[in-house]
Parts: structure tokens; C-alpha cells; sequence
């Protein structure tokens, strides 16, 4: 909120400047917190609380400032969070309440880093509004299990992190990037690599995946 006096009187100022903080001192802190507007999204992903626990997540509503989240791990109110999201990458921020099977945080980001957040929501709303085809021809699962080995074209082998996957695909979170169309090896499943993430990539798989056995052949070292 501005704050300005108007130059009739001194008096005359002063009345509008109390009037003024005595409007910003009973302003509602969900009117502060809504800054940005949220955004219903279903995206799956992992997070970290300062303990260093790890648990997987479900985002339900998102905004370039903050989001909630389903989440079997619940902190403390301040604690700082850290979390991989499908489509969005890495956020980090402090947990500002709990909620129903879950909790809500803060988005610690630059404006540079709260405008692509945006885009990327936008992008997402709209492709739920107009059932825009995408790689999610499958329901996305987080493993019980997320560390895992990606064989390189060149026969190099690196580890990573799932951060999620489904029968026709996965996000993988790591350093190096394998080069876009190359083809991998996640565990023993074959794929593809189809587009970069923050941090790291997304794969498709060669051949759709039977559920029974995704987990472990994906993990397979």
C-alpha cells in the first residue's frame, strides 16, 4: 500500500497519514499473502524438509509467490522447504501454515524467476482448459525408491533422482544434461530424451512400461 498526504494543512496531513496505517495495521494477511493468483494445478514431485527427510508431494494450487500441497511429511511453520515439481523444477521456501493433509509455503524467487513461473502456469492452465495433448498420456507416480542409474549413449553411467514417472516417461533431476534425442538407459528401460527441465530432464520411453514391474526396472542397477 502507498501512503500519501495531501498538502492542505499540516493537520489536514496528518489525519490522512493515520487513517492510512491505521488501514494498513487491520489489513488481512491472506490479502498480503495473495499477492499473486493461485493457479488449480495437479503436478507431482518430491520435497525436503530441514531434518533432510524427503517426501513425495502433490501440488493443488500454485502462484509465482507460493503454493499448497498434499504432503505426507508435515513441518513447522518457518521451516524452510525445498522441492522438485513436475514441469517446474526446483522451488524452495519457509511453510506459512498447514493445512488439510498437508501444508502451504512461500516461493523464494527473483522477478526473472517469478515471470517464467508464470508463463509456466499459464501455460499449464491453459493446457488443462483446452485438453491440449502432451507427454502425459499416463498418470505420474513418485518411486518409493528415487535414486537411480542412467547409462549415456558413449556407455558412461551417472546417477540421478526420478522425480517422477509414468508408463511412457519419466523427469529425471541431475547436474549433466544428456543431450536433447539422445538415447538412455534408466536402469533397463530404454528412452529418449525429449526436453530439458530447470533441473534436469524429461524422457519417453521406447516402449510403454508394465506397470507390475516400472519401479524396478527403472531402478535396476
Amino acid at each position: 500500500m502507498h501512503l500519501r498526504v495531501v498538502p492542505d494543512s499540516a493537520r489536514a496531513g496528518g489525519r490522512v497519514l493515520k487513517m492510512a496505517l491505521a488501514n494498513k495495521k487491520f489489513l488481512p494477511a491472506a490479502e498480503e499473502r495473495r499477492r499473486f493468483q493461485r493457479v488449480k494445478v495437479h503436478l507431482l514431485g518430491r520435497y525436503m524438509l530441514p531434518d533432510r527427510r524427503e517426501f513425495p508431494c502433490q501440488v493443488i494450487n500454485m502462484s509465482p509467490g507460493g503454493l499448497a500441497l498434499l504432503a505426507p511429511g508435515i513441518g513447522n511453520v518457518g521451516d524452510r522447504v525445498v522441492a522438485y515439481l513436475d514441469h517446474i523444477g526446483r522451488v524452495e521456501g519457509k511453510i506459512t501454515r498447514i493445512i488439510d493433509n498437508g501444508f502451504a509455503m512461500t516461493i523464494g524467487a527473483t522477478p526473472r524467476k517469478r515471470d517464467k513461473l508464470a508463463a509456466q502456469l499459464t501455460w499449464l492452465a491453459n493446457r488443462d482448459i483446452l485438453n491440449l495433448p502432451e507427454d502425459r498420456r499416463h498418470d505420474r507416480i513418485v518411486p518409493r525408491n528415487p535414486i537411480a542409474v542412467l547409462t549415456l549413449e558413449d556407455g558412461t553411467k551417472m546417477t540421478c533422482r526420478i522425480i517422477d514417472l509414468s508408463l511412457s516417461g519419466a523427469a529425471i533431476a541431475a547436474e549433466n544434461r544428456p543431450p536433447l534425442k539422445s538415447t538412455v538407459f534408466l536402469g533397463r528401460v530404454q528412452g529418449r530424451v525429449v526436453r530439458n527441465l530447470e533441473d534436469g530432464f524429461a524422457l519417453e520411453f521406447m516402449h510403454e512400461q508394465p506397470i507390475e514391474t516400472l519401479e524396478e526396472s527403472v531402478t535396476a542397477r
